[in-house]
């Protein structure tokens, strides 16, 4: 299938992409995950052959696409801004990309026909574009980028330009769609909970480089790097010192706690690490059977649908996230407990994990 060997791109004489290497395997979604800069579009142009990569190469079934033009890799691709043409009607703008293929018109009909079907807009054929509703023409933009049956499609941010209600039903909708046609897919977006979703397989693009990869509740589950846990929204990091390495102890500001490390760090006894507190390890109704405690006060409580968000100031000064199914109240005591399982030291490449909220 798809094979990206080593790209490299640099934009305004600064780096952009720094050797970046993935696959795509038949049928499979893959979500290419980050904040704004991160290359995510430019590294989808290079594969659609847009733009042509300073180092690399991009590969299907191991041929070097290199020499094929656009038209000819037969990927599809469908953008942010959907590119509808308002002077055509549904049927004509789902047909455009058939007609320069110059098939047969009969050919052409059952395929804009079919590609309508799929996604449940059969009986807007003859509507304008113009008249449609934001979802319907996102609709409309990937029937057409599913007419020519691509062999492999790529959607860059394709709900972006929608309200949060209709994201949220539309990427179901997608998901359905890519396992059902069997169509493997490159997913570009910068929304972790719309990638979680869709993919199979995540690849969180930082500075360029690929930053982690793998299964969504396996990232989840571990995070490797101080950035993607502050990019999946998780605000326990600590500063903190080994004091042993089997079983893995460090002392952080909360005390000493016994955890876990990523595959990637390799802490000596003295080095300094940064250490993640998993909120969803978190508990507070049974902690007697907890290694770790912290007592602290209630500080903010808010709602979030199936469950409240819960910030304590502790004893010490620090704050901790986590979420609870009944809210405490703001200002009572409270005294939490977690085990050795939600303690992880992670990689922190000299601060280069931080990000603003402004980027996420």
């Amino acid at each position: 299938m798809l094979t990206v060997r080593h790209i490299w791109k640099t934009y305004e004489n600064r780096p952009l992409l720094n050797g970046v290497s993935f696959q795509v395997s038949a049928g499979e979604t893959v979500c290419l995950l980050g904040s704004s800069g991160s290359g995510k579009s430019t590294l989808l142009r290079i594969i659609a052959g847009l733009e042509q990569p300073e180092r690399g190469q991009v590969l299907w079934d191991g041929f070097d696409l290199a020499d094929t033009p656009v038209h000819l890799r037969r990927f599809g691709l469908m953008f942010q801004d959907y590119a509808l043409f308002p002077h055509r009607n549904v049927e004509q703008n789902v047909a455009f990309g058939l007609r320069m293929l110059n098939l047969p018109k009969a050919e052409i009909k059952q395929r804009v026909m079919e590609a309508l079907k799929q996604v449940n807009l059969e009986t807007f054929a003859r509507r304008r574009v113009t008249d449609l509703s934001g979802g319907e023409q996102q609709r409309v933009a990937l029937a057409r980028a599913l007419a020519p049956r691509p062999r492999l499609l790529m959607l860059d941010e394709p709900l972006g330009a929608l309200d949060h209600s209709l994201r949220e039903q539309l990427v179901g909708e997608l998901r359905n769609l890519l396992h059902t046609t069997g169509i493997p897919a490159i997913y570009v977006t910068h929304d972790q909970e719309e990638a979680f979703v869709v993919a199979d397989r995540l690849i969180l693009l930082h500075h360029g480089k690929i930053e982690q990869e793998g299964e969504p509740a396996e990232i989840y589950r571990r995070p490797v790097s101080t950035w993607v846990a502050r990019f999946l929204g998780m605000r326990n990091l600590f500063q903190g010192e080994v004091i042993s390495r089997s079983p893995l102890r460090v002392r952080i500001s909360l005390g000493v706690l016994e955890g876990q490390c990523c595959e990637q760090l390799d802490p000596q006894v003295g080095s300094k690490v940064t250490v993640l507190i998993r909120p969803a390890g978190i508990d507070s109704s049974s902690i007697a059977g907890y290694p770790h405690r912290v007592r602290g006060t209630v500080e903010d409580v808010v709602f979030r649908g199936e469950h409240y968000r819960v910030r304590l100031r502790c004893e010490g000064g620090e704050s901790l996230d986590f979420t609870l199914a009944d809210p405490p109240r703001t200002g009572s005591p409270l005294t939490i407990g977690f085990g050795c399982e939600a303690v992880q030291c992670l990689v922190d490449r000299n601060g280069e994990e931080m990000i603003g909220e402004e980027d996420r």
